[in-house]
């Protein structure tokens, strides 16, 4: 029997189609709303609806921005001719943390992945050729900085073979990130993948 108020439970459920939330956090999280200031919860709420009505992908690199283009693609001191391809909008902003980019971006929303009925027509890959082609400035570098997942490398090798089809692209290099051990990781621990990427990525001292 379910002694919850209908409205309380409809929270609850919201909260939980929500990646990596469970039964009892979304419980914890929609009492913690039940007991907020009103206003605070009517903020949370236009928050949530500016949310979809406030936002749009860029038309050139498709990340989500309010602006078209969005400010990294608008802004004349980034290298536009340095793209770096990468799965998810989260992954610019982790990128962007680092401060050591000075390119612009390219998000595929996601890589092929034939198991859950994805595949390359579902992504953003037409508009990068179409981007690579196309591009006043033109496009000199396009780095992959997909997950070292098995759709991510077949979503790379797959994006590579298209850009090399065309003799008109075969001027563009072709980079990764340096994939191995990450700092403060023991050696013994490392899988055999980690530590043969780590030894093929060598570099000098």
């Amino acid at each position: 029997m379910n002694v919850l108020p209908k409205s309380l439970q409809k929270v609850i459920e919201s909260f939980e189609r929500l990646p990596g939330i469970g039964p009892k956090t979304a419980q914890r999280l929609a009492f913690y709303l039940l007991h907020v200031p009103q206003e605070q919860l009517d903020s949370f709420s236009m928050s949530l609806t500016d949310l979809k009505t406030h936002t749009k992908l860029c038309s050139v690199c498709r990340n989500v921005t309010e602006q078209d283009p969005c400010m990294i693609c608008s802004n004349p001191k980034r290298d536009h001719g340095l793209v770096c391809v990468v799965e998810q909008p989260t992954d610019v902003v982790s990128i962007e943390k680092t401060g050591k980019f000075s390119g612009v971006y390219h998000v595929l929303h996601g890589v092929i992945d034939p198991l859950n009925n994805i595949g390359p027509d579902e992504l953003y890959i037409d508009d990068l050729l179409k981007r690579v082609v196309q591009s006043e400035q033109g496009v000199s570098e396009i780095i992959f900085a997909m997950n070292p997942t098995m759709e991510g490398e077949a979503t790379a090798m797959y994006i590579q073979k298209l850009l090399t089809v065309n003799s008109q692209q075969s001027t563009v290099k072709i980079t990764r990130l340096a994939h191995g051990l990450p700092v403060g990781a023991d050696i013994e621990y490392a899988d055999e993948v980690t530590l043969t990427r780590a030894l093929e990525g060598r570099r000098e001292y």
